[in-house]
């Protein structure tokens, strides 16, 4: 059974930073790619990174580019989202998904799997 499971998130002011995680189970991370999406109330869900395999290449909206990472520790099947000076429009909840592929995709209906997410609120 293939599990993926966040964590990290919380409340944070305005500039901080988190580092959200995602713990697989039944799944090899280093043979399938990860993205991160989030969703915020009331608006569709929202491609956010994603690494691929087997070079850990990383693929970010241009939007994101420069405050997001995306990285990966295959010995602990883990996968990890860095997000840096984070601003109130980033409060939304966080998910991981992945894919039975080895490329990226932007386009939350090509994962196979999906955790249940972790929320982030960025507030004063």
């Amino acid at each position: 059974q293939v599990q993926l499971v966040e964590s990290g998130g919380g409340l944070v002011r305005p500039g901080g930073s988190l580092r959200l995680s995602c713990a697989l189970s039944g799944y090899h991370l280093e043979y399938h790619p990860i993205g991160w999406f989030r969703q915020a109330p009331g608006k569709e869900r929202e491609w956010v990174s994603c690494i691929e395999v087997p070079d850990g290449r990383t693929y970010y909206p241009d939007s994101l580019k420069g405050r997001f990472t995306i990285s990966r520790d295959n010995a602990k099947n883990t996968a990890y989202l860095q997000v840096n000076s984070l601003k109130p429009e980033d409060t939304a909840i966080y998910y991981c998904a992945a894919r039975d592929s080895v490329a990226c995709s932007q386009r939350s209906n090509d994962y196979d799997y999906w955790g249940q997410g972790t929320q982030v609120t960025v507030s004063s």
